[in-house]
């Protein structure tokens, strides 16, 4: 993949400029873009992934369906679109924007994320096949048992997909697109 920069903003999420990704990424991270997703097949629920243990942040927890940076053209569904497809390689997916105006700051190993990082929600019958540089792994989990996993084992998880998660659950958009995706189980 070319090299990935990520879209500076203020807290308005006006664009200040951009920067390259892992530079950006420090003890000292400006404020930038980011999208987060919730993938999930009618059969099987939602699609979590263990982070790479290549990543610069967070290597090896576990997280959401897919994570990434606009760039700076970009809207965070075909974001999404484009990460999915490199890091899962799941084409056929539909997105729906459920928080739009999330916005996180946390740090592990002296690594800080601070984004402004719209959720979106979608739903596909692929299987993923996991970019190594990008993914260890990956499961299925019904909602409820995701629900009770991140509440028995939080700091397996990483902060952004445990937060989000909260956020999903008080949404009644949210519930409404789990009945439409059939992934209740």
């Amino acid at each position: 993949m070319a090299r990935e920069e990520v879209v500076l903003v203020n807290e308005q999420n006006e664009v200040l400029g951009t920067m390259e990704k892992y530079a950006a990424h420090s003890d000292r991270t400006p404020l930038h873009r980011a999208f987060s997703s919730f993938i999930f097949h009618p059969q099987k629920g939602l699609l979590i992934q263990q982070r790479s243990h290549k990543k610069k942040t967070w290597p090896l927890m576990w997280s959401n369906s897919c994570c990434g940076h606009p760039s700076l053209d970009e809207t965070p569904a075909s974001a999404a679109r484009r990460r999915l497809e490199y890091e899962l390689g799941i084409t056929d997916v539909a997105l729906t924007m459920v928080l739009p105006k999330y916005r996180y700051t946390c740090e592990l190993y002296g690594i800080v994320e601070n984004e402004i990082c719209p959720v979106l929600t979608g739903v596909t019958v692929q299987e993923p096949i996991p970019n190594p540089e990008e993914v260890e792994t990956c499961k299925w989990l019904s909602w409820k048992s995701w629900l009770k996993e991140i509440e028995k084992h939080p700091d397996t998880y990483s902060f952004w997909c445990r937060e989000e998660t909260q956020l999903l659950e008080a949404s009644p958009l949210f519930h409404s697109l789990l009945l439409e995706y059939k992934a209740i189980k």
